[in-house]
């Protein structure tokens, strides 16, 4: 398919958004919360990577490729959001979260979800892709690394890294929920 759609096949490049589409959606939302902006951000790294097919290495896999377009113009959006001081990487929760009608109560998913998205906004952003790709969205180490530009080692580290710093800053949290106070603070 890809060497199909390098070669100008716009059918074969339909198939490949339809491929992977929903896992770009997922990686992204990850980072932003509006679905509006998700589904905005998706449909660019789309569009670049119609424009880019001539510039991939069809020696590499088309995966990681589009992944790492898609993560870099949600890194520059944020970026942008950022610069105009109204970043928040976790903004609006609402409808973010499809409760599922066997629990017991939904709104307590809800709230361990919007928890654990400001856990995870507390993680530096280098490792906080790490950790989201990997852990979240289950890429192998190779994809992520590859997703990145980095050596497996690299994200290794990050990983473990990522971990820590989310445990911590897990922890953090719950012992000023629970009112005790923080001695690192």
């Amino acid at each position: 398919l890809v060497h199909l759609a390098r070669q100008g096949d716009q059918q074969a490049f339909q198939e490949l958004v339809l491929r992977y589409e929903r896992r770009v959606f997922q990686v992204i939302h990850q980072f932003v919360a509006d679905q509006g902006t998700v589904a905005d951000l998706a449909q660019d790294a789309f569009l670049r990577a119609w424009e880019r097919l001539g510039q991939f290495d069809p020696a590499r896999r088309f995966g990681p490729w589009l992944f790492r377009l898609a993560v870099n113009l949600t890194y520059d959006h944020l970026r942008r959001v950022r610069r105009k001081g109204r970043w928040s990487l976790f903004s609006d929760l609402s409808g973010s979260v499809m409760p599922d009608p066997g629990e017991a109560d939904p709104r307590e998913e809800i709230d361990l979800t919007q928890e654990v998205r400001l856990v995870l906004a507390e993680v530096p952003e280098a490792y906080r892709v790490v950790l989201v790709l990997r852990d979240l969205e289950g890429f192998c180490t190779s994809d992520v690394a590859a997703i990145t530009d980095r050596s497996e080692a690299t994200i290794r580290w990050r990983l473990a890294e990522a971990r820590r710093m989310f445990r911590e800053a897990w922890e953090r949290r719950q012992r000023r929920n629970d009112g005790v106070s923080d001695p690192d603070e």
